[in-house]
């Protein structure tokens, strides 16, 4: 009999039987009033859990679009922008911003590495820019930017605005809005959330509405915020077909989030990212991210000596466990684990479990129940 797959990737992550449930259900009519009534919930969960004074938009869409977005609405041709990379899917918003006739400026840290907040600030005084970017956690690296402390510094600069993509760090790691200076969130739903694809999460905070008017009418049409607005107020509207049993499902995320409390929901990432990356390390593996800004969704794992990367994700899949092969330079190298939204413990012993029994197939006999042990000491202390 074929294991059931456990899909461990840092994102599509598990969906669990509720939220599935929720995408089962007899679609409705957008403007049934008892669908207008869950989605207008769950806009204001999202300005309630992530604290903003501002909007929510919630798109049919990816974190792609979500990105483009954030950028549009507060930014026009020839402003200057700086994009702070820690890794991939820092350098995409690069092209991004460039291909919107943005002036850009790149300041990047070496893979498994931060952007030094004292940098960041150095580099925001030399010029007025409009907006810095800056990825939460960048799924290629695994690490976490500073972004309390990066918050505090943008402070200092009134006409610049803070964007954070938070794909992978929303819902698990802190991020809120007003208080730690972030004007722009964009996420997605199948990550941290638990949701599967297919819905792009923006929140704007107050200074990026202002923004938004004083440019007056922009070239994008899709993802303007002022043609959503009336939406998000009042889902009765139309611009777009909302993606109703989508958000159904994030409404019944956001209920999850709420009965666990959102603080807890981070306490929670903490203990099963610092227990299972202990875990990992007992096998014998090292980790790319220092370990002081390591992400709490994700671990980039380095393979040992004589592990070659297709053969062991192919042997892992075999095991039960799917996961995401490494980016850029450190392709082949390395995996990506994801462990974030929903999953529960017997996900992290299962997956644990099931790299321990690749490695003993791979001629790494001294592995079978190290990593377990050492996953249950951290969880119960």
């Amino acid at each position: 009999m074929k294991n059931r797959k456990l899909v461990m990737i840092p994102g599509p992550t598990p969906v669990v039987r509720s939220i599935q449930d929720q995408m089962g259900r007899e679609t409705v009519a957008f403007g049934d009033p008892d669908f207008v009534k869950d989605f207008k919930e769950v806009i204001g969960d999202l300005k309630d859990i992530f604290k903003t004074e501002g909007e929510a938009f919630v798109v049919a869409g990816t974190g792609t679009l979500a990105m483009e977005m954030g950028i549009a609405n507060i930014t026009k041709e020839s402003y200057d922008v700086l994009v702070v990379s820690h890794g991939f899917f820092g350098d995409r918003y690069v092209e991004l911003c460039q291909r919107k006739g943005l002036k850009v400026d790149v300041l990047k840290s070496e893979w498994g590495t931060i952007v030094p907040v004292e940098e960041i600030e150095k580099k925001l005084k030399e010029k007025n820019y409009k907006a810095i970017t800056v990825t939460h956690v960048d799924t290629s690296t695994g690490i976490c930017a500073p972004l309390a402390e990066i918050g505090e510094v943008v402070k200092k600069f009134e006409d610049t605005l803070l964007v954070v993509d938070g794909v992978c760090a929303t819902a698990a790691e802190p991020e809120y809005l007003d208080e730690m200076g972030i004007d722009v969130l964009i996420t997605g739903s199948q990550k941290a959330f638990g949701v599967a694809p297919g819905l792009a999460i923006v929140l704007a905070g107050p200074k990026a509405l202002e923004r938004r008017k004083s440019l007056g009418t922009i070239r994008d049409y899709y993802i303007d915020f002022e043609k959503w607005i009336p939406i998000m107020r009042d889902p009765a509207k139309y611009f777009g077909t909302p993606p109703v049993n989508l958000i159904w499902a994030l409404k019944e995320s956001l209920r999850i989030m709420k009965e666990e409390g959102i603080e807890n929901r981070y306490k929670r990432h903490i203990r099963v990212a610092r227990a299972m990356q202990a875990a990992l390390e007992e096998l014998g593996f090292t980790l790319l991210a220092e370990r002081e800004h390591r992400a709490v969704t994700l671990s980039n794992v380095l393979y040992m000596d004589g592990i070659e990367d297709g053969e062991f994700r192919k042997v892992l899949a075999e095991e039960g466990v799917v996961v995401a092969g490494g980016l850029g330079a450190y392709a082949g190298k390395m995996f990506r684990l994801g462990h974030m939204g929903n999953i529960d413990f017997h996900d992290l012993v299962s997956t644990i479990s099931a790299i321990e029994r690749t490695l003993y197939r791979l001629g790494i006999k001294d592995v079978l129940g190290k990593g377990v042990g050492k996953l249950a000491e951290e969880l119960l202390k």
